[in-house]
């Protein structure tokens, strides 16, 4: 049996279709049902109910997806143990980024990964969208902490950035500044929705046990924070962004930071993988690449130090 066709037999599993499990793999369909068909006639037995538009485990394919689990889990442990730190890699990566701008250090990072090993293929998809990375075959995925709530992954904070309210002076000028967080409630505020429908309408200042959370209102919603400075910038309202995305606009004066009495919430972008299943040698090393750049120390890097605004 090949460990090839047991993998893909795991991933037409976990992505609930031939089609699906073909398009995740860039393979032709033609081509993962001819390896299906042989690893059920190795086995001499029935891994799916087939229908015309859908499968389903058969008894013995429910039973063998769960024991082989086991045994990739296994040659994964293995093939770690037996390869230095230094080894090609091979095989292909598949990443989530949550689009956040000025992370251009995770950019580079990828690339340096990918130099160190020129055999390994990689796929970044850039989204908000909250999916199962099981099902969607996502290897590892750099998202905020609100986008992974509820899901059943590890998660190792890698940046961390302060937060904070922006408005134009422009605004300003025909609206009371607000002085306390209860007057922010009465302003026009940018909110925020990721594709599952969840609307970031309470946004929290200060850390640990001093956090306070306020409630905003507004005729402005979007997923993506650079159209939120803009808001801002055409005098629209009010917009809480990390701080690193407006640094340029308050030496120009463009924006001004408000509420800078309270203490600023910090947020951060975690680097995740799923927790039920095996994971390859090409997804933990690049793993411990990541963990060793961006948390030497065990602490996550701030952004400012990440983007060079800050030196180290």
């Amino acid at each position: 049996m090949k460990t090839e066709d047991l993998a893909l037999f795991h991933r037409i599993v976990e992505s609930g279709s031939l089609v699906t499990a073909a398009d995740l793999l860039n393979l032709p369909k033609s081509t993962v049902s001819r390896r299906l068909q042989s690893l059920e006639e190795e086995l001499n037995v029935k891994l799916f109910h087939r229908q015309s538009r859908a499968i389903s485990l058969t008894a013995a394919g429910s039973l063998f997806y769960q024991r082989s689990l086991g045994i990739l889990s296994q040659l994964d442990e293995t093939l770690i143990e037996m390869t230095g730190d230094d080894a090609e890699l091979s095989g292909h990566l598949r990443i989530q980024m949550f689009p956040l701008p000025e992370t251009v250090v995770l950019n580079r990072l990828i690339f340096r990964f990918m130099a160190l090993h020129p055999k390994l293929t990689v796929e970044v998809i850039d989204s908000t969208e909250v999916v199962d990375m099981v099902k969607h075959n996502l290897d590892v995925a750099f998202l905020i902490e609100q986008s992974i709530e509820g899901q059943d992954v590890v998660a190792k904070p890698v940046l961390t950035t302060e937060l904070g309210f922006f408005a134009s002076p422009d605004y300003l000028a025909h609206h009371d500044e607000p002085r306390t967080l209860e007057d922010i409630a009465a302003h026009n505020v940018a909110l925020y929705r990721l594709i599952n429908g969840k609307v970031f309408n309470e946004v929290e200042v200060g850390t640990g046990p001093d956090t306070l959370k306020v409630r905003v209102q507004g005729n402005f919603c979007t997923n993506n924070l650079i159209m939120a400075r803009e808001f801002a910038l055409q005098g629209k309202g009010i917009t809480y962004l990390p701080t690193e995305m407006c640094d340029t606009y308050l030496v120009s004066g463009q924006l001004r930071q408000l509420l800078t009495g309270y203490q600023s919430h910090k947020g951060e972008c975690f680097l995740v993988y799923p927790s039920r299943r095996f994971v390859s040698l090409a997804c933990r090393r690049f793993v411990d690449f990541i963990l060793q750049e961006l948390t030497p120390d065990g602490k996550p890097l701030p952004m400012r130090v990440a983007t060079g605004a800050e030196p180290i």
